[in-house]
């Protein structure tokens, strides 16, 4: 079999454990065996595919939009430029008042690519980052067919697998979701170095193993959360259909050992972050309710055959999916674009022959058969059983909102088992052919079932004028993709190049076209011009021109209603915002100021009891002096009447206003009065105290009490992590920060630690003696989050 002249080990020969000269002789076989000419035309085949397909973006025609731009690109843009200048990016100032960025899983600050890109670039374009993102795909490609091949299986198999991993399924309709994309593209490099670890009893490609799978959880999303279940149950599956299981048990605790070390090593920190973050933000945990409404309609399951069919790549209003305007009462909330699963008419078509020849079943490719049917289960969530058992007993789950994130899963194994049916095509081209017209005909009346279902859905929506286009362009590849397979297949054994090239060729066409540039995944560059470093825009410049930073003021601004994209521009372009675009955010914030997940809409601002208005005491304490918004002020904080705050600019963009009552970043108080913060994040009442002079604590920390002096604070450093204070008074008091209090903060007084007490319910004091003294605050969030598990006590004042 050509297979076996290509690797050499495959079949048992793969799976064989033995005693050590056992795995030198295969460990030999593989390094003869391995074609890397054939690799090397595999790969220059899907390369050329991959251009081809990212073309519109790598040409800087269109970018990646969404989330791609709104919450990913200035994270990136943040991290290169703290960089660039030898900043810390551990905390950010420029959204939500400050955010422990280090424990934000979409910070980027663990993502290798992301990482090379900062620290090469200390201000990075958007092609940049969409150029990065693209390359990682590409390579992750690439790993796939190294994967392929080293596991015997024809090179041509590895070709349509690898494209249809990258541009199949949620890897092209969700691409916006960086954070998935990049836990996804991690998973070939683990599954290779995973099957090196068990075949070779390596301690090498155990620790390589390791970090693959260490990568992939440094992503901290559930895309992550599922590949990692999914590689553990590979290793299990390995060992256990092993020849002699307990044999291959411990000759695999070595490599095991290796891997686990490696991995935690490489997660621990940054897991032990997040985790304690999460646990202090609005979303701890998602119940099993709130999981439910991110599953997958069992209807989308159609998108398998025209990925356009409900109108996906359109805009929201014509899209009639479920769940839409058009199909509601279904209690989900999933974007439209999250539904999406094609692969391609010929990865679909090559999995429903060898599905019917019984060939998904073989031993060495039935784990993933299983595997693609269970992820398809946890997908479809609250329309199976399986997701309210899985929810209930794998740890983890329950951080998750969506259940449909699992199509990214759904996708890759598709597109595995699609390119191990290449293989078996490949390796017996004319097997059984008598019992094709069958199989064609059975699929045949699949399709048209599927295409019967779509005009039932349609007709019920009221919808079917718009099935002309998706249904034409499904029966257009598909029956390419079936003439193409019927022309080539009695030519296979003597032509295996042109007809894999032939395939390859036909399926990059079918996906740059099907899965190509959309309203979810291509916008023009211009639309997001706010978000580029050097932009022009008129909201930005004047912000930029207008907001003060001296001694002892640091404006703050808000951006709320000019568009999806706007909340963090602020951290693109170094403007301290009380607000910005994260589904994951401080709880204590979140409850004081009314911060939500998004504040793209004017109706999106909301306001709690502590901050009812932007005339308020919490907005003066902030320091929010300069508030942008897509409609006027009035029309979004109900309780000011048009001139309450003035009108300062109108640009295009909408408007700007300044709250001349905000107070300076740093104050001096004289006098402290204790608060039950509690109450006042419910009710909002604040004490009657001048807050200049008066700072609110606790009861316990309120009861020391100066004479009545002069005092006054001023700012001498301001950098991300750490900040220096400057406090000269004639009989003590407090020195006021207003930045947010956090317990990784550390602050030292004339080098001595002193306690930071959480003042005004969401800022920094430190109470200080009569004199000129120096006060510095670091942020520490390593030594925090030990001191928080009870791992470090080196600080007693923390």
């Amino acid at each position: 079999m050509e297979c076996g002249e290509l690797m050499g080990v495959a079949g048992s020969d793969y799976l064989r454990w033995g005693r050590e000269s056992e795995a030198s002789r295969a460990k030999d076989r593989h390094v003869a065996g391995f074609d890397w000419r054939k690799f090397g035309l595999a790969v220059a085949a899907f390369l050329a595919a991959a251009a081809l397909i990212g073309w519109p973006w790598l040409s800087g025609i269109v970018t990646i939009p969404w989330d791609a731009k709104a919450t990913f690109l200035p994270q990136i843009q943040f991290l290169a430029r703290s960089l660039a200048s030898g900043g810390d990016p551990g905390w950010l100032p420029y959204a939500f008042s400050g955010h422990p960025q280090i424990a934000d899983p979409q910070s980027m600050i663990f993502s290798p690519p992301f990482l090379v890109l900062a620290l090469l670039n200390g201000a990075p374009s958007i092609w940049a980052v969409d150029a990065t993102l693209l390359g990682m795909i590409a390579l992750s490609g690439a790993m796939l067919i190294l994967w392929f091949m080293d596991r015997g299986w024809h090179w041509a198999g590895g070709l349509i697998a690898a494209l249809a991993f990258c541009y199949g399924a949620s890897m092209a309709w969700r691409i916006q979701h960086i954070g998935q994309v990049l836990s996804l593209a991690y998973l070939p490099f683990a599954l290779f170095l995973l099957d090196r670890a068990l075949a070779r009893t390596s301690l090498l490609y155990g620790v390589g193993a390791g970090l693959a799978a260490g990568f992939i959880l440094l992503g901290r999303d559930q895309v992550a959360l599922l590949s990692i279940y999914l590689l553990a149950a590979y290793a299990v599956w390995r060992l256990a259909t092993a020849r002699f299981p307990l044999r291959a048990a411990r000759l695999a605790l070595i490599p095991g050992a290796g891997g686990a070390a490696a991995c935690a090593a490489l997660i621990a920190v940054p897991i032990l972050l997040t985790a304690l973050m999460t646990a202090e933000s609005n979303r701890p945990s998602i119940d099993y309710a709130g999981a439910a409404k991110g599953s997958l309609h069992p209807a989308l399951l159609l998108t398998l055959v025209a990925p356009n069919l409900f109108g996906a790549a359109g805009r929201m209003e014509d899209y009639w999916g479920p769940p839409s305007f058009a199909w509601a009462g279904t209690d989900l909330f999933v974007a439209q674009n999250m539904g999406v699963l094609y692969l391609g008419a010929l990865p679909l078509l090559l999995i429903g022959f060898a599905a019917l020849k019984g060939d998904l079943w073989r031993h060495e490719i039935r784990f993933f058969t299983v595997a693609a049917g269970v992820m398809l289960a946890y997908a479809l969530g609250k329309y199976t059983p399986l997701f309210q058992v899985i929810y209930s007993l794998l740890p983890g789950v329950q951080f998750y909102r969506r259940p449909a994130d699992a199509t990214f899963l759904v996708g890759a194994l598709g597109a595995i088992l699609s390119g191990y049916a290449v293989h078996c095509l490949m390796r017996d081209p004319v097997g059984r052919s008598e019992q094709d017209p069958r199989r064609v005909f059975i699929l045949g009346i699949g399709f048209a079932l599927a295409c019967m279902a779509a005009f039932a859905c349609a007709l019920a929506i009221g919808r079917v004028s718009e099935l002309s286009k998706p249904i034409a362009l499904a029966i257009l590849f598909f029956g390419a993709s079936t003439v193409l397979l019927i022309a080539i297949r009695p030519n296979l054994r003597m032509m295996p190049r042109q007809g894999a090239l032939m395939m390859a060729a036909l399926l990059a066409v079918d996906l740059a076209i099907n899965n190509g540039p959309s309203s979810s995944t291509a916008l023009p560059v211009a639309y997001y011009d706010v978000l580029q470093p050097d932009t022009k825009n008129a909201t930005i410049a004047f912000l930029k021109t207008h907001e003060v930073r001296n001694e002892t003021r640091r404006d703050r601004i808000e951006l709320a209603g000019l568009g999806f994209h706007w909340p963090n521009a602020s951290i693109t372009h170094g403007l301290e915002n009380t607000l910005g675009y994260n589904p994951l955010r401080l709880q204590l914030y979140s409850k004081a100021v009314g911060a939500e997940d998004h504040v793209g809409l004017p109706d999106q601002r909301k306001f709690s009891p502590m901050f009812p208005s932007y005339r308020s005491p919490l907005a003066n304490l902030l320091g929010l002096r300069w508030i942008a918004t897509g409609a006027p002020i009035e029309t979004m904080d109900k309780t000011l009447k048009e001139g309450d705050l003035p009108l300062v600019a109108h640009t295009p963009d909408g408007y700007i206003y300044e709250n001349t009552a905000a107070l300076d970043r740093v104050l001096f108080a004289t006098h402290a009065a204790p608060a039950d913060y509690d109450k006042m994040l419910k009710d909002g009442g604040w004490p009657d105290v001048d807050l200049k002079t008066t700072v609110l604590l606790p009861p316990a920390a309120a009861r020391f009490a100066p004479e009545a002096g002069k005092g006054r604070t001023r700012i001498v450093d301001y950098s991300n992590t750490l900040v220096e204070l400057e406090v000269e008074s004639d009989k003590g008091g407090w020195a006021i920060l207003n930045d947010l209090w956090h317990p990784w903060w550390v602050a030292e007084l004339d080098g001595i630690p002193v306690p930071i007490l959480r003042a005004n319910v969401l800022f920094r004091a430190v109470a200080v003696p009569p004199g000129r003294h120096r006060i510095v605050y670091r942020f520490q969030p390593i030594e925090g989050a030990l001191h928080e598990v009870g791992l470090y006590h080196g600080d007693s004042d923390r």
